[in-house]
């Protein structure tokens, strides 16, 4: 995986996740995890939803499963389709999150049928963006949840202003630091449009991630 596909992707995952909270009472589609915190407040009378954020986690699940169903079949025969076919998939998901929150409009009652499946749908999209770097073996950074970058952009300055840039520790140290800033940057910069789109356009916002995905299926399949 490139180093431009990585904050591509970290950009698409902060976006996804904004719209997912906004839209969704607070649901995080991507960083997954952080909905057991949402579920703790719930059941304290503080928060809503929480039958959608306990989904979250199977769906989460589902969508890694998924991915790891069609990149199997794919490996015996056209395993050089496997990265196209899970932007597909991807978006192939993300696309179903945009119409089941349309239909789902307006989203008043975090139990309503049409609210739960579009919750689902678009962790599930999400669970397929987390799968992938592993089921591909490429050696990207997470794009998905920034905290353990934050933490390696702190300790690589540290380590550049107690060892320097010279040299080739110094050059490796640098370079990990610049893609991982990129990648925080892409999904900052994701989360700040995603919040904009939904405000003006609603799941329409979608459509955008949606698009994106299918440039890179299509770019993945270019360079077979």
């Amino acid at each position: 995986m490139n180093r431009h596909e990585d904050t591509i992707l970290a950009l698409i995952a902060g976006y996804v996740d904004t719209v997912g909270f906004i839209a969704l009472f607070g649901l995080f589609t991507a960083h997954v995890t952080g909905n057991f915190v949402l579920i703790g407040a719930d059941v304290a009378g503080v928060g809503q939803g929480v039958l959608l954020k306990l989904l979250a986690f199977p769906s989460f699940i589902v969508g890694i499963a998924m991915s790891s169903v069609l990149f199997k079949i794919l490996e015996r025969s056209h395993a050089a389709q496997a990265a196209s076919a899970l932007y597909l998939l991807q978006a192939a998901l993300l696309l179903a999150f945009l119409v089941t929150g349309m239909l789902a409009r307006p989203i008043t009652n975090a139990t309503a049928a049409m609210v739960l499946v579009c919750g689902v749908l678009g962790t599930m999209a999400m669970g397929v963006q987390n799968a992938r770097g592993r089921l591909l073996q490429v050696t990207g950074l997470p794009n998905t949840v920034m905290t353990g970058n934050v933490t390696q952009i702190v300790l690589d300055v540290i380590e550049l202003i107690h060892r320097g840039t010279r040299g080739r520790h110094g050059q490796q140290v640098r370079e990990r630091l610049q893609w991982t800033l990129a990648a925080m940057s892409g999904f900052a910069g994701g989360a700040i449009l995603g919040a904009l789109a939904f405000v003006n356009l609603s799941f329409i916002a979608i459509a955008l991630p949606v698009v994106v995905l299918l440039i890179l299926a299509w770019m993945r399949r270019g360079a077979m």
